[in-house]
């Protein structure tokens, strides 16, 4: 257990365990992934405001009309109400800063990436029993109504501006040069999305070297998730290795070469000599 966050353990147990759900929470994975950011101190009732966070969802969604009829009615209320009564939007100094990767931030600050504001519009619009999904599409994650295939489907980063077959089209093209293809307009599970987020986390401390604590709470995150790409326990070696944890590292390296080693004996040999480096630089 930490010293200085002593609720991680139980916090990350609860994640993982929520993770592995029948149908994960998005919301709570999102505020639990939201306390790692800046651990609470010793004492507070909700210490890492996840009952303040889903107490505020749930007022957004009793100030929607009540009985919306159809996927349009359903986008324009949410653009209506979140993204003009209540200013939820985004903008691109939003993306220099790490709460806005927080959902308790977020619905605080009423400013984040695309990713959380669709979160933010996802729930809401949930518990007031429109048919909501995320869509992840590349660069830019929006959010759908009703069936995929209307494309009903609208950005909050935006305030909530409805985005037309052609204007998805673009903004995929923009951001991958390849043309935007069916699968990509699947609704996200929640899991698919919080590690989109985890990602996000990791690419803003990978810009900012002094940050490898951000880096290894998102990793460990990462690797809390039932599906998760393998390599990740190696970067989390590379990064212990970083922060001077020398054996740590060098540990988790040696057993991710066991893991390799079947498919890629070349490569598990390489690891084997970066986990030896490592140690040396123990001497």
């Amino acid at each position: 257990m930490s010293a200085d966050d002593p609720g991680r353990d139980e916090r990350r147990r609860r994640f993982a365990e929520e993770a592995r759900a029948e149908r994960p929470d998005l919301a709570l994975l999102c505020l639990l992934l939201g306390a790692e950011a800046s651990p609470p101190p010793a004492g507070d009732a909700d210490p890492y405001g996840l009952d303040a966070a889903q107490i505020e969802l749930d007022r957004l969604a009793g100030l929607l009309p009540y009985g919306a009829r159809g996927s349009r009615a359903w986008a324009s209320a949410l653009a209506e109400l979140l993204g003009g009564r209540c200013g939820f939007a985004g903008s691109s100094q939003d993306y220099q800063r790490l709460d806005s990767s927080v959902l308790q931030q977020v619905l605080r600050r009423r400013r984040g990436l695309p990713i959380l504001l669709s979160v933010v519009w996802v729930e809401v619009a949930r518990r007031a029993g429109a048919p909501v999904y995320g869509v992840s599409l590349p660069g830019h994650y929006v959010v759908g109504f009703g069936d995929p295939a209307e494309r009903v489907l609208a950005d909050p980063f935006a305030g909530g501006a409805p985005l037309s077959g052609e204007d998805a089209e673009l903004m995929v093209t923009g951001a991958t040069g390849a043309p935007l293809e069916a699968s990509m307009l699947v609704p996200a599970r929640p899991l698919e999305t919080v590690l989109r987020i985890l990602n996000n986390i990791r690419a803003w401390a990978a810009a900012r070297p002094e940050r490898t604590d951000v880096a290894l709470w998102a990793l460990e995150l990462s690797l809390l998730l039932p599906s998760h790409p393998a390599r990740l326990r190696y970067e989390r070696a590379q990064l212990l290795v970083q922060r001077g944890e020398f054996l740590r590292g060098a540990a988790e390296m040696d057993e991710y070469a066991e893991i390799v080693d079947g498919i890629e004996p070349t490569a598990a040999e390489a690891i084997r000599h970066r986990a030896q480096a490592a140690r040396a630089l123990l001497n």
